[in-house]
């Protein structure tokens, strides 16, 4: 107990001292390029041309209110995202953009800054968000992309650049929380530890499929206590009529974490070059749920949704007619389901030169100078 108690006496001055040295400056960029992979958590704008339904889009009002202009970008977010940040801390102005956003024109030229293939209500399985939203990009199809990224990049600039190119960035992969979800709101008998092992087996094909197309340095963010997002909060009150965190997702993420872990240190293990920083957000998220209020940061709403309406402000959307609280820095959730860009700020700093509380066996900033 001493030495955890001691560990996270050092996680907290960590903490504080990123978050208060986040600065707007820019400064030289640590990799060439970042690319992005995953869920909403990351999602910058892909799915504003999809067919898909409303819960899985975030280009309206609201969003985006803290976003330079205060316009909708497709960021689940009130302004910036963890990609967005993070990629701020490895010296760009934000994350790179929208896959779909781009033409044949713009493509090449980002190329070689990096792009961002994240879709929210995504997952790894090809069915993972289909029948709730439509037409989300499942992981397989965010690497389909990439895999013509890749080609286009080796025809224009040839193998041997394009494979120094490519190992020298970082890619970034924010998924698993939505296969979490229907998961555990499908019906019938249910195998936690299948489920665990398929989910976990379908990040180290991504990952190793990754490797396979050049990449050798990964940042990969783990599946959060999603058991206590508003909307699972408003779940348990619904299903057991008392307040609290839905506990049994919670047990899947917290669950999910030493899996992947073991999974990683595997990979690398078996992959000549590979290096990666696993972020454990579980733990993230539980130290400033326990640690609320420090010199550096402020949370006064641990529990409701910054942006819509009923019980956790998570029973009505947010959308044009929701209510907006006054204080979104003071809130650790902007909608049901998604972040503040406060707690955005917080992670990616963490993620980016966190220790090893938060991030093994490395932090980002060590990554990007391998």
């Amino acid at each position: 107990m001493a030495n955890r108690a001691a560990s996270y006496v050092l996680a907290a001055v960590c903490l504080l001292v990123l978050a208060a040295t986040v600065a707007e400056a820019r400064h030289p960029r640590l990799v060439p390029a970042v690319f992005v992979f995953g869920d909403s958590t990351v999602d910058v704008g892909n799915n504003n041309d999809l067919n898909i339904s409303v819960g899985a889009r975030a280009n309206y009002p609201k969003y985006g209110v803290d976003f330079p202009g205060s316009v909708p970008t497709g960021r689940f977010s009130n302004g910036l995202n963890t990609a967005d940040l993070l990629a701020r801390a490895l010296g760009f102005k934000r994350s790179p953009p929208a896959y779909l956003s781009l033409t044949k024109k713009t493509v090449t030229p980002q190329m070689y800054k990096g792009i961002n293939f994240a879709s929210g209500g995504s997952g790894f399985a090809d069915d993972t968000g289909r029948f709730l939203f439509g037409e989300v990009i499942p992981m397989s199809k965010q690497l389909e992309y990439f895999s013509g990224v890749v080609k286009h990049m080796t025809k224009l600039s040839g193998a041997k650049k394009t494979s120094s190119f490519l190992c020298r960035s970082i890619f970034l992969i924010s998924a698993g929380s939505n296969d979490m979800f229907e998961y555990s709101a499908s019906p019938g008998p249910s195998d936690d530890y299948k489920f665990l092992s398929g989910l976990v087996a379908a990040y180290k094909q991504s990952i190793t499929a990754l490797y396979e197309m050049g990449a050798r340095k990964f940042s990969v963010i783990s599946v959060p206590p999603l058991g206590c997002l508003p909307s699972q909060r408003l779940r348990r009150l619904k299903q057991m009529g008392t307040q609290g965190c839905f506990d049994p997702l919670n047990d899947l993420s917290l669950r999910s974490y030493p899996m992947l872990a073991a999974m990683l240190q595997d990979l690398a293990r078996d992959l000549p070059g590979m290096a990666y920083s696993l972020a454990d957000a579980f733990t993230m998220v539980s130290f400033v749920f326990e640690n609320p209020r420090t010199d550096a940061w402020s949370f006064t709403e641990l529990e409701a949704a910054c942006c819509g309406g009923g019980p956790f402000g998570a029973a009505y959307a947010c959308n044009e007619t929701a209510s907006l609280c006054a204080d979104r820095d003071g809130h650790l959730f902007w909608d049901a389901d998604h972040p503040t860009q406060a707690v955005s700020l917080v992670a990616a700093q963490t993620i980016f030169a966190g220790n090893r509380t938060f991030v093994n066996p490395i932090n980002v900033r060590e990554l990007a100078l391998l």
